[in-house]
C-alpha cells in the first residue's frame, strides 16, 4: 500500500489540483486506488498572470520563475498536508506547469523545480515526467494512458476535457493516446472577452450563432488529418487558432469553437466505434458542450463522481510517482510515440 500526492497544473489555468490517494497493486498488475483528499487551489491573480506570461519571459526570468513556482508548489503542498494532518506520504508527484511543448524540436518545459518541493516538505519528489520521453523521440504526451491502463481499463476509452481534450484506448492490444483538439484553453480566452473566466455550462455558446465558414476552417486544420501519436501545445493554438478571432462577437466565436470541439471529439469516438467512454476534466461540466457531443455520437458517455472528474489527472500523476519509485514503466511508447516504454521522472 502506498500513499502519494499528485500535483497537476493544466493549461486552462484554473488552479493547482492536489490529489492525495492510496494505491495497492493487484496480482494481475492493475492497481486499486482510493482518493482520500483532493482540492483545487485557485491561482492568485499574480500567479495566474505570471504563468500566463511565462512563454514571453527572458531565459533568466523564466529560470527565476521555475524556482519560485517550485517553492510555491512546495509550500502549497505543505499547507495541504498540514490541513489534512497527513503523516505517511511516500511520494509527492508533480506535473509542473507547461510553458513550452515542442517535441518536434526535442524539448518540452514544465516549470516548478521539484527540488524546491522536497526542500519544503522533506518527502521524496518526482517531477519532470515529459522530457525523457521527448528525448526518446516521443511527444512527451499524453502520459495519463498508463493510469487509464492500470486503474480505468474497464472503459472502452478514457477522455479528458481540459485545456486540450485527450483520449486513450486499446487498439490491437496496445493502449494508444493522443490530443484530440484544444478546448478550454480557447473557450476560457474567449469568455474573458465577455468578462467571465469561463463559459459556465456553455451558456454564452448556447446563445451564439455558429459561423459556418470559420467552423470549416477550424475543422480543416492539418493537425486533424495527422495520425497518432500526436500532441498539441499552446504554441499551436497561438499560431493556428488565435489569429482567426475578430473583436466583434465573442459569443458567436464561443458557439463556433464549441461546435468545433464537439465535432472533433465525436468524430474520434465514432471512428473507433466505442461502446462507452469515461469523461473527466473541467470541460465535463460544460453541459452544452457535452450535449453537442452526445448529439453526434452513439457512444455512451459515462460521467463519474466529482472527485474523479476533477482530479483524475492528478491521481494518475500520483500513481506515476509510485511507479517511478519502484522503477516500473510509467510511460507507454504506444501513446507517446517514443522508442520504448520507459520509467520517467526525476526522483529527488
Amino acid at each position: 500500500m502506498y500513499e502519494a500526492i499528485g500535483l497537476m497544473s493544466g493549461t486552462s489555468m484554473d488552479g493547482l489540483d492536489i490529489c492525495h490517494a492510496s494505491f495497492e497493486k493487484n496480482t494481475g498488475g492493475t492497481w486499486n486506488y482510493q482518493i482520500l483528499n483532493a482540492e483545487t487551489i485557485p491561482y492568485s491573480p499574480t500567479w495566474e498572470k505570471q504563468l500566463r506570461n511565462a512563454i514571453h519571459l527572458s531565459s533568466e526570468d523564466l529560470l527565476a520563475l521555475h524556482t519560485a513556482y517550485g517553492f510555491f508548489l512546495g509550500e502549497t503542498t505543505k499547507a495541504f498536508i498540514d490541513r489534512h494532518q497527513l503523516t505517511d506520504i511516500d511520494v509527492v508527484s508533480s506535473h509542473g506547469h507547461t510553458v513550452f511543448h515542442q517535441p518536434q524540436r526535442k524539448f518540452t518545459l514544465q516549470i516548478g523545480d521539484g527540488r524546491a518541493i522536497k526542500i519544503v516538505n522533506k518527502i521524496p519528489v518526482v517531477y519532470d515526467f515529459r522530457s525523457q520521453d521527448v528525448l526518446l523521440g516521443g511527444n512527451g504526451a499524453p502520459l495519463v494512458p498508463i493510469g487509464d491502463e492500470l486503474i480505468f481499463s474497464e472503459f472502452d476509452a478514457c477522455l479528458n476535457i481540459g485545456g486540450f481534450s485527450n483520449i486513450s484506448f486499446k487498439k490491437d492490444g496496445q493502449r494508444i493516446g493522443f490530443d484530440i483538439c484544444p478546448v478550454n484553453i480557447v473557450l476560457n480566452a474567449l469568455s474573458q472577452k465577455l468578462g467571465k473566466t469561463y463559459d459556465e455550462n456553455g451558456s454564452f455558446a448556447r446563445t451564439g450563432v455558429v459561423d459556418e465558414e470559420m467552423l470549416s476552417i477550424l475543422n480543416s486544420l492539418n493537425y486533424y488529418q495527422q495520425d497518432a501519436p500526436k500532441s498539441l501545445g499552446i504554441e499551436w493554438v497561438m499560431q493556428n487558432i488565435s489569429p482567426l478571432w475578430s473583436d466583434d462577437s465573442a459569443a458567436n466565436h464561443l458557439a463556433t469553437f464549441t461546435e468545433h470541439a464537439a465535432h472533433q471529439i465525436a468524430e474520434t469516438l465514432n471512428r473507433h466505434q466505442f461502446r462507452n467512454v469515461l469523461f473527466t476534466g473541467g470541460g465535463t461540466y460544460n453541459s452544452y458542450l457535452v450535449e453537442c457531443i452526445e448529439a453526434k455520437t452513439s457512444a455512451e458517455i459515462i460521467i463519474p463522481d466529482n472527485p474523479v472528474i476533477n482530479y483524475k489527472e492528478a491521481l494518475i500523476f500520483a500513481l506515476m510517482g509510485v511507479l517511478r519509485m519502484n522503477n516500473e514503466i510509467n510511460v507507454l511508447a504506444s501513446a507517446t510515440g517514443s522508442l520504448a516504454d520507459h520509467c520517467s521522472g526525476l526522483l529527488v
